[in-house]
């Protein structure tokens, strides 16, 4: 199992919009066969930094998911609204694997 951690850097101006854009997310990412964890906007310290994390199984998993993700009409809704409203100014993944914590036996030993 992997974690996708996405780190946006977003328009201080357009939390709003990034809240929008994240609630939409909350319906695509689960049927297009990610488990979401959620969208995190900015509340106290940084008014640019907000996160998106979700679980997949596999990187072809992954693969798989982005080209469902893709071809969802409510997906590319989201997109072009992102596009047209400029309010994500980066976009950074990272993809993560469980080692330690109180869900770490649920980890598979290779």
């Amino acid at each position: 199992m992997l974690t996708c951690v996405i780190r946006y850097h977003i328009d201080p101006t357009k939390k709003a919009q990034f809240e929008a854009y994240a609630r939409t997310w909350g319906q695509a990412i689960p049927r297009a066969g990610a488990d979401l964890v959620g969208y995190f906007a900015p509340h106290e310290g940084s008014s640019t930094l907000a996160y998106g994390i979700y679980n997949i199984a596999s990187l072809a998993a992954y693969e798989r998911y982005r080209a469902r993700l893709s071809a969802d009409p409510i997906g590319q809704a989201n997109y072009e609204f992102a596009q047209r409203e400029r309010f994500l100014l980066r976009e950074d993944r990272t993809f993560l694997k469980l080692v330690s914590g109180p869900h770490a036996d649920r980890v598979v030993h290779e």
